[in-house]
């Protein structure tokens, strides 16, 4: 790279992944800066993407492989040691237990898609399709519902926020978490029209709920009464969407007789949201031309996770607030980030398989229960579960178990120093990468961002490792046999499909790795080393003759352009474009055609929801005595991120990732501000700072996520940075359908330290900051 140059790339913190621009001097990530060119954020950028260099750059990086010892330790190997001896490991397993007996944990964390695709496909090459992810950590219960209402789980809402004049947030704070492209500039633009509205469900007097025309200050826990109260009132009073129901819905008879038996003022009682706040709640929403409702983790890793997405879900239905300009929507793909498995069952234990994925939640009984199809080896791919599932006691306990564990990770995590085998990945920002994260409607983008730094020395891309492990394992065809394939390629894109699909046809065994053969030969015939960005070939194809007009009209292309031509020249148009690019353009009358029900209409009574409903009693949505405190664990604040951010000097503020406590709570516990206290849950202790925050509810706690990392002195001694609040939570206390975790609801108590037990835990932290401000 030419040195002090800007390059093109995108944010790899959320979801969202907005175009950005860094400067790169001698190998170094300088600065970053809102890249205006992007056709999706258009230079938008907030405080934590301009922190990225505290990423690309720190003292925890992995550089050659590892293999553990008996005592714990690690042993450097070079990498034709670490593929020789961990493929032998695996197919041993294979061949003892059947590829079921291995799982992939991961498979691409947070703006690092690609190596997922390679791990995926090497995955099914061993015979096993079992794979736990963040997204079976969060959103399955979401997933589950829209199968049932919509006729696929790969079926998913998207929000038009920037053309509603009412914007519902539940659950949600997209100030700080953003979660929808530019959310700071349209919440700003929405407070500042008087024609629009902002309504915030919330527990906290968020930073968005500051903002807001109505906050409803909801119980904790208790987001299904309030939701079901709304519901029940907006049925009552009549100010639903009858002409929306009748011609795009199905069930509405079964909903509207179950929220008429809801007795409104008991459940708003519970919820401790006063009837007029719902009655004005309720006629906001019938004066709405046109409303969006965002929900996020607050209800989705809340009690009665998948029950709040279905009155969510109703929510929007009812109000008629779907397929309109500025309402709720379906999104396209150009590849789903999820599959569809309706009524499959994961045999050790027995839950069901939503979407593909398997809940964290049943890792550890997955495998330390005696059932014969038990999980005995995890190849862990870009995840920490050590540190994000539920019970992290429970998950370290499953993972020394295993019989053969391997993590692919750019950092020594706490799940790697539990691995057998530790394989260094290069960074996001050395390698090709693109996001599988694109949610919008009615445009829709992607991004292709070729590696703005040069690899770390000993540093592998995933698309390297997977090609070395599959080929020693057999899986993958030798050079010699691609070669016509590469040749092909190099010549027209249309001689290298009809040659692909001769080679698959005669080589049905290679179909699990088709991944590893695109990036083997068309690949390398890919412009700036985007190589790893061949299996998109197969989904621009599949995207175009899905969706050809969309297509057409985010290329500008003319109607008579067949799909396979038009799936090649969204391909290419992905590939050449460093900044994203549209991939599909619909007209809002469109949606229908996403729905996955042949009729093309909305179910409304979804199996075992109104029954659920119907059980609710208000008597269960107070604390337990025993633990009188509901902690939020993982709340999102303005300096912390996901797992991949491990430096501690990456944050300007709450360095130690402080307990927010309502003043008043403190001061009955005789702390004051800043002190060290003891949190104590059903399952284990933590000791954390605390903050006073008066925007907290009496008897409400939080915690953030994206601590609890240990980190390098310049001695080598490692230090944990922050709280490790799976240590609090209980691997039960889920979801019953989709096993997501009630971790927004985890009851607690708090007690005083002795001086002596705060003092030690003072002088961590100032060892550890110390450490990093002088590294």
């Amino acid at each position: 790279m030419a040195p002090g140059t800007w390059h093109k790339t995108a944010c790899n913190l959320c979801y969202v992944n907005c175009g950005i621009e860094v400067l790169v001097n001698e190998g170094h990530i300088e600065k970053v800066r809102g890249d205006r060119s992007s056709p999706k954020s258009q230079g938008y950028l907030c405080n934590k993407a301009a922190r990225i260099p505290y990423y690309a750059h720190h003292k925890d990086r992995l550089t050659t492989p590892l293999r553990r010892r008996a005592d714990g330790g690690f042993d450097a190997i070079t990498w034709d040691v670490a593929i020789t001896e961990i493929a032998e490991r695996v197919r041993d397993l294979v061949d003892r237990h059947g590829g079921k007996s291995l799982a992939l944990y991961g498979g691409g964390g947070q703006g690092n898609h690609a190596g997922g695709a390679y791990a995926n496909a090497f995955l099914r090459a061993l015979g096993s399709r079992h794979v736990f992810n963040a997204l079976s950590q969060e959103k399955t219960g979401d997933f589950w519902i829209n199968g049932h209402m919509f006729g696929s789980q790969t079926c998913h809402t998207a929000e038009d926020v920037h053309h509603c004049d009412l914007l519902f947030v539940i659950g949600a704070n997209p100030w700080i978490a953003h979660g929808f492209p530019n959310a700071r500039d349209h919440l700003n633009q929405i407070r500042k029209d008087p024609a629009r509205k902002l309504i915030v469900v919330d527990p906290r007097r968020t930073e968005t709920a500051e903002m807001a025309d109505l906050h409803l200050a909801v119980r904790p826990g208790a987001d299904a009464f309030l939701l079901g109260a709304l519901l029940a009132t907006l049925v009552r009073s009549d100010l639903i969407d009858h002409d929306f129901i009748n011609e795009h819905t199905v069930g509405v008879a079964e909903v509207r007789e179950a929220l008429l038996e809801i007795p409104v003022e008991e459940w708003a009682a519970a919820a401790e949201i006063s009837m007029a706040d719902i009655e004005r709640c309720a006629a906001m929403i019938a004066a709405a031309k046109a409303m969006v409702v965002r929900v996020e983790l607050g209800i989705q890793q809340g009690v009665n996770s998948t029950l709040n997405s279905y009155l969510e879900k109703l929510l929007i239905m009812l109000s008629g607030s779907f397929g309109r300009k500025g309402t709720n929507q379906l999104h396209s793909w150009l590849q789903p980030l999820w599959g569809n498995s309706p009524g499959q069952k994961f045999a050790p234990t027995g839950d069901e398989v939503i979407a593909g994925l398997l809940p964290p939640n049943i890792f550890p009984e997955a495998v330390l229960s005696d059932h014969p199809d038990r999980l005995r080896g995890v190849w862990v791919d870009s995840s920490n579960p050590a540190n994000t599932a539920s019970n992290t006691k429970a998950v370290e306990r499953a993972l020394r178990s295993l019989e053969l564990c391997v993590v692919v990770d750019v950092a020594m995590t706490e799940t790697a120093q539990l691995a057998h085998y530790v394989l260094p990945a290069s960074s996001q920002y050395e390698k090709t990468e693109f996001t599988l994260f694109n949610f919008e409607f009615p445009t829709n983008y992607f991004h292709v961002r070729a590696g703005v730094l040069p690899p770390l020395e000993g540093t592998l891309p995933e698309p390297e490792i997977y090609t070395r492990l599959a080929r020693a394992l057999g899986y993958l065809p030798g050079d010699n046999a691609l070669a016509p394939l590469r040749e092909a390629a190099k010549r027209s894109r249309s001689e290298f499909a009809a040659a692909f699909r001769a080679f698959m046809g005669e080589n049905p065994s290679a179909a699990s790795v088709a991944a590893l053969v695109l990036y083997q030969t068309l690949g390398q015939t890919l412009p700036d080393g985007t190589a790893a960005a061949a299996p998109l070939w197969n989904a621009a194809l599949s995207c175009a003759k899905r969706s050809p007009q969309a297509v057409r009209r985010a290329l500008g292309a003319p109607d008579d352009v067949a799909d396979q031509a038009l799936g090649d020249a969204l391909f290419d148009a992905m590939i050449a474009t460093r900044q994203g690019v549209a991939v599909t353009q619909h007209e809002y009358d469109e949606v229908w055609s996403l729905i996955g029900h042949p009729d093309r209409k909305i179910r409304l009574a979804v199996p075992g929801m109104l029954e659920w409903l119907a059980r609710l009693d208000p008597e269960s949505a107070g604390a337990p005595r025993e633990f009188p405190f509901m902690l939020a664990a993982g709340q999102r604040r303005m300096f912390n991120a996901n797992q991949i951010f491990r430096d501690p000097k990456w944050r300007r503020d709450d360095p130690d990732g402080a307990l927010l406590i309502n003043p008043a709570d403190l001061s009955e516990l005789g702390a004051k501000d800043g002190d060290w206290i003891a949190v104590e849950s059903p399952v284990g202790r933590l000791i954390v700072r605390c903050k006073t925050d008066g925007s907290m509810r009496r008897g409400q706690l939080a915690l953030p996520h994206g601590y609890g990392q240990a980190y390098p002195t310049p001695s080598g001694e490692r230090l944990t940075n922050g709280p490790r609040i799976n240590l609090l939570t209980e691997s039960g206390n889920r979801d019953p359908i989709a096993g997501t975790p009630y971790h927004k609801h985890v009851a607690v108590r708090l007690s005083l330290l002795p001086d002596h037990e705060a003092a030690v835990h003072q002088t961590r932290s100032e060892r550890i900051h110390a450490s990093a401000a002088a590294g």
